[in-house]
């Protein structure tokens, strides 16, 4: 621990092309800090820096990255080939690991970082800090249970888990889905995994003025790489269909390509649909809707389902089936109601708004024995690390 008495917590969110990985690090973070603990986050997401840091936060910014497939990254921002890219940001990493000197580190997802960058590090930690915990965070869900396993073998994960990590915590509840069963992972790893639930987010403490007549439609695809048809069928709906008795706010996520954009806005100007690619407090918004639409990540389901919100899930089945999955999971337990990504059209769609904003009593009462128990967990976990408990 350092000299000053404070306890030090390093997080890595490799973040390429979407919200996902820093929000979650960011909710983490906010739960975790205390007037004698630092957090220090390494992210490669462009807009780290429009989120709220409390005190006792900070980030690192390293060369963002875009993910073109599974396999292949090129940076997002500077003209440099991908693997000088990747070496800045591998130094960048190891040597604000060895200044900051983490008594815990928490990785966000890859066990070894994009491209193997944060392998150096966690054997520098492992050989000359082998006081400090080293955890992998893992989502719910990574994808197809085959798919997996074969990426978990190529790049010999097991291995990296068995000798680098203390432990494993999954955001999840395992009864919902256990990836111990569907990854096959080893038993002295399962050993040492904790299912911590789902991580909720905070609940605003004031929604609208208790005056509001109609109802509101929530569209939001997280970061909008990839999510334009879900905002492109929306639109073509309220098109086909004239008038509608509800209102819409449209949310399309940082990314989304300019020209596409632009043709949105238009369009969206023209049906009286409000229209932005960006809101920092996301929550707020959705704590006024009466439906929300999204394609499903796991940081947005978190946000829908920590105010019970009634939610149509569009999700993408490539390149990672990981959406498809986890709304087939949560419409099993009658949470939450889905199109699937091939199956998606305007009809599809307004057949669902309109039964959903009808009744969404099913929804709601399913969601009221749905416990959220996240951060709990870590702050928990943290408070037996401080005390050197195991």
């Amino acid at each position: 621990m350092p000299s000053n008495g404070t306890y030090n917590i390093l997080m890595y969110s490799h973040d390429t092309y979407g919200l996902g990985h820093i929000r979650r690090t960011m909710a983490i973070a906010r739960t975790l800090v205390q007037p004698d603990v630092n957090i220090l986050i390494l992210t490669g997401s462009p807009i780290a820096g429009r989120y709220n840091l409390p005190h006792g936060v900070d980030f690192v910014r390293i060369p963002g990255m875009i993910k073109q497939s599974n396999t292949v990254y090129v940076p997002h921002s500077i003209k440099v080939d991908p693997q000088q890219a990747i070496a800045i940001r591998r130094n960048i990493i190891t040597a604000a690991t060895r200044t900051f000197k983490p008594d815990l580190f928490i990785v966000d997802k890859v066990p070894v970082g994009l491209k193997g960058e944060i392998k150096p590090t966690l054997k520098w930690l492992r050989r000359n800090s082998p006081e400090t915990r080293i955890v992998l965070g893992l989502r719910d869900i990574l994808d197809n249970s085959e798919n997996t396993c074969k990426e978990w073998s190529r790049k010999n994960y097991t291995e990296v888990l068995r000798e680098l990590y203390t432990e494993i915590w999954v955001y999840g509840d395992q009864s919902l889905y256990d990836p111990v069963v569907e990854y096959a992972i080893p038993g002295d790893i399962a050993a040492k995994t904790h299912f911590t639930g789902y991580i909720p987010r905070k609940r605003p403490k004031r929604v609208g003025n208790g005056r509001k007549k109609e109802k509101l439609v929530v569209v939001t695809i997280g970061g909008g790489g990839d999510g334009y048809p879900v905002l492109d069928n929306y639109l073509t709906m309220l098109e086909n269909n004239g008038s509608v008795d509800f209102k819409t706010l449209m949310v399309t996520g940082p990314f989304l390509a300019e020209d596409k954009l632009d043709s949105l806005a238009q369009r969206a100007r023209k049906l009286g649909v409000r229209f932005t690619a960006f809101v920092k407090n996301l929550e707020k918004k959705i704590a006024q809707a009466d439906l929300v639409i999204s394609m499903g990540g796991y940081n947005t389901l978190c946000e829908i389902l920590s105010q019970k919100k009634v939610a149509l899930i569009i999700p993408r089945d490539t390149p990672r089936e990981e959406q498809l999955i986890r709304a087939r999971v949560f419409a099993e337990r009658g949470l939450v109601d889905y199109i699937q990504w091939d199956r998606l059209s305007p009809e599809a769609m307004r057949a669902k708004v309109d039964a959903m904003l009808e009744d969404p009593w099913p929804y709601q009462n399913a969601m009221q024995n749905f416990s959220m128990t996240g951060l709990d967990f870590m702050r928990s976990r943290l408070a037996q690390f401080r005390n050197n408990e195991d």
